[in-house]
């Protein structure tokens, strides 16, 4: 990559906005994990934790929105540095709804504890690792500038998308065994439903990284 600018100012300015990416996707990473575990532990001190995290990924989209257009402004980029500055912009709206999803995980611990009989969590834990695997790999797609990498995730979506098939088909099974205690088991289903929508967000990681390496929209391509 060396040669393509002639100015440092920018070079450091594309480096800082590379590095609050990065950061900004170690506090989602970390904001996934901590609602996850507290939904399976009904561990609700967690969720004050997950909450300052959300708010400090919000604070990151405003300043890498404002990082990224300040550049396209100023700098003009071309090439691989205009593909970057897109991606970026692309990037924190993923991100920022990937820790929504995790608030919303963790918003559900209060009503799993109130319950009389505790639903079982069926397929959720597995769903949480291949979301969370699916996060972490295309973030490491990101950081190494691996194409081949960010590919591998795209076709672990399928695997999380038939966890939550099953995963829903339990809980309602369940929830007309259990009528008192339906809030509960629909906590189990909704958190499903908010891990099946953070590996979405991660799919649409990895697409960025193949568009920001390759110059290839990925995005529709694959079968339904």
């Amino acid at each position: 990559m060396a040669g393509r600018h002639t100015s440092g100012d920018f070079e450091l300015e594309l480096r800082e906005i590379r590095a609050h990416l990065v950061a900004m996707g170690a506090r989602c990473e970390r904001a996934v994990q901590l609602a996850l575990a507290a939904f399976l532990d009904r561990d609700s001190a967690k969720i004050a934790e997950v909450s300052g995290l959300d708010q400090k990924v919000n604070q990151d989209e405003i300043d890498l929105d404002d990082m990224a257009l300040r550049v396209l402004a100023l700098r003009q980029p071309v090439a691989y540095d205009l593909r970057f500055i897109a991606s970026t912009l692309k990037f924190v709206t993923d991100l920022e709804r990937i820790s929504d999803e995790a608030v919303n995980i963790a918003e559900r611990v209060e009503t799993l504890q109130k319950a009389t009989t505790a639903p079982p969590v069926f397929d959720l834990p597995r769903m949480g690792e291949l979301a969370q695997k699916m996060l972490r790999e295309a973030l490491d797609a990101f950081v190494e500038g691996d194409e081949q990498r960010a590919r591998k995730v795209l076709t672990a979506d399928d695997d999380v998308d038939a966890l939550y098939g099953q995963t829903l088909r339990a809980a309602l099974a369940w929830m007309a065994e259990h009528p008192n205690d339906i809030p509960a088991a629909m906590c189990v289903a909704s958190a499903a439903k908010y891990l099946e929508r953070i590996a979405d967000h991660a799919t649409n990681l990895a697409e960025h990284v193949i568009f920001l390496e390759k110059g290839d929209d990925v995005r529709h391509r694959r079968s339904p």
